[in-house]
């Protein structure tokens, strides 16, 4: 799938697994068995934020929890890929709506485009610092360095970044380096 997220999975300052989200809950599920008392901590890669799975089952039931389901079948335009569902609004809405040209599906779809793109007008660059940071404060905040490591990610100077953190824990490092590409991009 295109652009689909993914994870990265650290047990204390080493990388457990790292990939889409099928290879990494494999990973993560096998370590929960082995010891449900193992602290693993879980990034999704593009925003740096911690995520948690429900890993109780099997690896099957645990994946059928987070995939999406199977496309329906039934009302829409699905070779346009369009799916029919349900939505609530109160009535001032459907009256505005319904004054809409070309109706009230053509609208919506419009008012979601453009709240997507007002979304992504942020430089990836940005986005990619923001969640560098996220992942350090959560992963090397007690790490000597670590301040001046973020001072260097912000100010968007790759050479005193990479000398900050040039001694940290290797797995920790590495895979800071290897976000740095589109992070210190523009």
């Amino acid at each position: 799938m295109e652009n689909a997220p993914t994870y990265s999975a650290f047990v204390g300052q080493t990388m457990l697994v790292s990939g889409p989200v099928e290879r990494t809950l494999a990973g993560v599920k096998a370590e929960f068995d082995r010891d449900p008392n193992t602290l693993v901590l879980l990034f999704e890669d593009r925003s740096g934020r911690q995520v948690d799975f429900d890993l109780r089952g099997s690896l099957a039931e645990v994946l059928s929890r987070v995939l999406p389901a199977p496309a329906r079948t039934g009302p829409g335009r699905p070779k346009l890929g369009v799916t029919s569902r349900e939505i609530s609004l109160l009535p001032r809405h459907w009256e505005w709506l319904e004054k809409q040209p070309n109706g009230a599906s053509a609208a919506l779809r419009r008012l979601v485009d453009e709240a997507r793109k007002l979304a992504t007008d942020e430089p990836q660059s940005h986005q990619a610092r923001e969640a560098m940071g996220r992942f350090m404060s959560a992963m090397a905040g007690n790490l000597p360095g670590y301040e001046e490591a973020c001072r260097a990610l912000y100010a968007v100077d790759r050479p005193a970044f990479e000398a900050r953190i040039a001694e940290w824990p290797g797995d920790i490092r590495n895979y800071l380096l290897k976000r740095a590409e589109e992070t210190f991009q523009g």
